[in-house]
């Protein structure tokens, strides 16, 4: 077997080794441990390449115990496979495009992957935005509330210099009474000089 980098990041070495004997028990020769298919689902959710070996004969056996993992998902209600998926795969075994299956099937799949993946991204996107919003919309009322002294982050500001209250402007009656009685000052005024 031939070292390689491994989709969990494992460089330089390959596959982990499984065994298969007779009693139908798997066992991982990386963790010297028994399994179960379970576990070998989970290490294909996790990315971990395996390969299958049957423990007698030496033989490859991983496609078998991938359908077997397969199967066991189906009959235990977890179905993603249509019945009319599953008959055209059966008309294909003997078809002159029999070998041309997996590979399209491997190609799809991969876009699949690359699809799901840029879909789950996009749909996080909005509930990350939907929480910038929110964050922002909680500063602005925490402004509000303490008259602009608290930013999220920063320690609170001491009070601003307490300043007079602004007076209401004066009124047109008002402003005609100032003017008559400026205009009583500069007479008398005008008068003094005079």
């Amino acid at each position: 077997m031939a070292a390689s980098s491994s989709p969990d990041g494992r460089a330089g070495k390959g596959p982990t080794v499984i065994k298969k004997y007779a009693n139908r028990r798997l066992y991982n020769t990386e963790t010297s441990s028994y399994i179960t298919l379970e576990h070998l689902a989970e290490m294909t959710r996790d990315g971990r390449d395996f390969q299958v070996f049957d423990a007698r004969t030496g033989e490859d056996i991983t496609r078998a115990v991938l359908t077997q993992i397969v199967m066991e998902g189906e009959a235990g209600g977890q179905t993603m496979l249509p019945v009319s998926f599953l008959r055209q795969i059966i008309a294909m075994y003997g078809d002159s495009m029999q070998a041309m299956v997996p590979h399209y099937l491997e190609a799809s799949m991969a876009a699949f992957a690359e699809n799901h993946a840029k879909f789950r991204d996009a749909a996080m996107k909005p509930f990350e935005q939907l929480a910038k919003q929110n964050l922002a919309m909680f500063q602005a009322a925490t402004e509000m509330m303490t008259g602009g002294r608290f930013r999220m982050g920063e320690p609170a500001a001491p009070p601003p210099p307490a300043q007079p209250a602004p007076q209401p402007a004066p009124s047109t009656d008002e402003l005609a009474q100032l003017k008559a009685q400026l205009a009583a000052l500069q007479a008398r005024l005008d008068g003094i000089k005079g």
